[in-house]
């Protein structure tokens, strides 16, 4: 943990990008691209704020369930995203299921961390029984992600889904309603602020 309170490592949960396209006439699939914005001023904000490390949820596995044009979207919302930040700067690793057909070719490069900025784990075609599922072979499949300290979600949903289940055992959960291509700079102060008043015992 960093000293004045601010967390190491962060994890963000960008939902209601379907709803937030239902709600305003567009296909769902087309909730996916306005994502990606939000997401560039967020990575600057995280940089400009001295983060160490943040993961970001972009697909899971179960997301592939999905009509195919869904799949396409959020596919292509996520090569997008990946290689802006990586061109920024991100020391980039991304962590999902490289063996599936699921799993854009464009992003297997990055299943090796490239870059020496600050670290992003972006989380593609990830899933938490294929993760853990390592640990019968050679180790947690995510084992170059650190701990978290704080969980930001967006969509108001409260859970997990299946976020990072292991790094995730003592993060503190931020819940904002709105959707998450409505993100504004405030919420992710107002994450932080709230942070600082959290009891941080890790148990003890």
């Amino acid at each position: 943990m960093a000293a004045n309170n601010i967390p190491r490592h962060i994890g963000f949960i960008p939902d209601g990008n379907r709803r937030w396209a239902v709600d305003r006439g567009l296909p769902k699939e087309a909730g996916y691209a306005f994502g990606i914005d939000p997401g560039l001023l967020l990575y600057e904000k995280c940089k400009e704020r001295g983060i160490a490390e943040l993961s970001i949820y972009c697909f899971t596995q179960d997301n592939t369930k999905r009509p195919s044009i869904q799949k396409q979207a959020f596919s292509e919302a996520s090569v997008a995203f990946a290689f802006e930040i990586a061109r920024r700067g991100a020391a980039l690793l991304v962590v999902g299921d490289e063996t599936s057909a699921q799993f854009p070719e464009e992003l297997k490069e990055f299943r090796q961390r490239q870059g020496s900025g600050m670290k992003v784990n972006l989380l593609v075609n990830y899933g938490w029984e294929w993760d853990l599922a390592g640990l019968k072979k050679d180790g947690l499949r995510s084992d170059e992600v650190s701990r978290l300290d704080l969980i930001v979600r967006w969509g108001g949903g409260r859970r997990l889904s299946g976020f990072l289940p292991v790094q995730s055992v003592y993060a503190d959960f931020y819940v904002r309603d709105e959707y998450w291509p409505d993100y504004q700079p405030q919420h992710f102060e107002q994450a932080l602020a709230w942070f600082k008043k959290q009891d941080k015992t890790l148990g003890g």
